[in-house]
């Protein structure tokens, strides 16, 4: 029986398997080449041409962002000023142009430091973020109309979310080295270009994007480093240190997981100190905001709320989604501890993160970008992926339309919200769908196209490879502790990787 590389071993295989090409093993993605000629044939010249799998990824997702400015372009020229309901009707809302005056950048004043008149007394913003907006702000000539300082001021967000947008899509093509066309997953993501605009999540998604590249390049620190300015700029990818616990734990790799730990309370320290000891009280406006901030759209909370007819109190939907927050991270500890071989990386973070956002008690239609890279990363099927996209795609149509018949008066143009209740179950649904099949990846290791070739964890650093030091359950019988089963079949990884015990090769491919 030919045997495969385990996780249990250091070098999984004396050579290194070739690039994957999507159209050789991903149905969808053969089918989808015919719009630009087809598959590879067998004797194409790889490698010659100025066209790198970077480079290209980088310039469809510079291409794709500027069709998400295209599908602003009814609000930048009147629906943002003009009407109630009209930026809603034509989809294209954004924050960015309405808080250039209501969070005072418009008047000059400083983020966290000057007082807002209103019901907002300071900016609600992280730290990194505020920075992000001012240094827009100052880009943006204040002179002329309050509306044409608006839309330069979102002219000036977007160009710098272009580049958010670029570094994503590399940092996702460079992780996985010999799966650089996964990228396109994010490149080509509908609901990726139509949220990217929405408000400035794409900074904290490019910095988490750029750690996870550190990591996998097994530089722990500076993995640390970037993922501290991530959740200075927004909160959520501090859960990625959660799965990387226990992963560093079952491996380990104590000292790697306490190097990036220092690095990311670090870097926070030093973004989050100067205005925590000078504008204490706008510092605290972001944490405040979302404590007592209620049930907001997108949440199963809302679901939840508009069905039983008695609306839940905030302090208890606080407690109960921190206590399913907790329970996510204990079953997803389990579920890496007891796993048949050790969960890459990537699976873990996209599932810790889905798990924020989907017990949070807000869902915002922008939230699908935190996900999108890690998603590319952790179960990089076209089919699987666009399911989950179409999905996202349908729920951002939902909740414009559902504003849209709420702000529109007796005219009711837009869903009802029946309809929006609707929209925020396929919302869910989907998410829900792309967890449960990297669950099974995980619990069935050969469903993995990633490990395919006899890798472990190209996402991994330093727990690529690396031996199990702590397990738990099945998992902790050697015997047992093996990659996958084809055919009912035991396989051992721990051996030749080009070929599989069916006469086939790691790609599936006949020999």
């Amino acid at each position: 029986m030919c045997r495969m590389p385990s996780a249990e071993s250091t070098q999984a295989s004396t050579r290194e398997p070739g690039p994957v090409r999507p159209t050789e093993e991903d149905p969808v993605a053969r089918a989808g080449s015919e719009v630009i000629g087809g598959p590879l044939g067998r004797h194409a010249l790889l490698g010659t041409s100025w066209w790198t799998p970077v480079r290209v990824v980088a310039l469809v997702a510079i291409g794709m962002f500027a069709l998400g400015l295209v599908q602003k372009a009814p609000c930048y020229h009147s629906a943002w000023f003009f009407g109630a309901s009209s930026q809603y009707t034509k989809a294209c809302y954004s924050d960015i142009p309405h808080l250039y005056q209501g969070r005072g950048f418009a008047d000059g004043l400083v983020p966290y430091f000057d007082k807002l008149t209103g019901d907002m007394p300071y900016l609600e913003y992280p730290v990194l973020t505020g920075l992000f907006m001012q240094v827009a702000s100052w880009l943006t000539p204040h002179s002329g109309s309050i509306q044409h300082q608006e839309q330069w001021y979102w002219m000036a967000n977007a160009g710098l979310l272009m580049i958010c947008a670029a570094v994503i899509a590399v940092c996702v093509t460079r992780t996985h080295a010999r799966r650089p066309w996964d990228g396109l997953l994010v490149a080509l993501a509908p609901a990726f270009a139509l949220t990217a605009t929405v408000n400035w999540d794409l900074l904290a998604v490019a910095l988490t994007a750029a750690a996870l590249l550190m990591w996998s390049r097994g530089r722990p620190l500076a993995f640390g480093v970037l993922l501290g300015l991530a959740t200075a700029a927004k909160l959520y990818p501090v859960v990625l240190l959660g799965p990387l616990l226990v992963l560093c734990w079952r491996a380990g790799r104590w000292r790697e997981f306490g190097r990036a730990l220092g690095g990311a309370v670090a870097a926070w320290l030093v973004v989050n100190l100067p205005v925590m000891a000078f504008a204490s009280d706008g510092w605290w406006q972001f944490y405040k905001f979302s404590h007592d901030r209620g049930i907001d759209f997108g949440s199963f909370w809302l679901i939840w709320t508009e069905k039983s007819g008695s609306p839940l109190s905030t302090d208890f939907v606080n407690t109960m989604a921190t206590g399913l927050v907790v329970v996510s991270f204990l079953g997803i500890a389990a579920l890496t501890l007891t796993a048949p071989r050790r969960p890459r990386f990537a699976q873990l973070a996209f599932l810790m993160v889905a798990a924020f956002v989907l017990t949070n008690k807000v869902y915002s239609p922008q939230y699908v970008l935190w996900l999108v890279p890690l998603a590319a990363l952790a179960r990089p099927k076209w089919r699987d992926f666009l399911v989950w996209q179409a999905c996202e795609v349908a729920y951002f149509l939902g909740i414009w339309m559902y504003l849209a018949y709420t702000t529109s008066g007796d005219a009711h143009k837009g869903l009802p919200s029946d309809g929006y209740l609707w929209a925020i179950g396929v919302h869910l649904a989907g998410t829900l769908y792309l967890c449960a099949v990297v669950v099974r990846d995980i619990l069935v290791p050969e469903h993995d196209v990633v490990r395919r070739g006899g890798v472990d964890d190209p996402s991994g650093g330093v727990l690529d490879g690396a031996e199990d030091d702590f397990v738990l359950g099945a998992a902790a019988d050697r015997a047992y502790r093996r990659a996958a089963r084809f055919d009912a079949e035991p396989v051992e990884w721990d051996g030749d990787p080009e070929t599989a015990p069916d006469g086939r090769s790691s790609d599936g491919r006949s020999l």
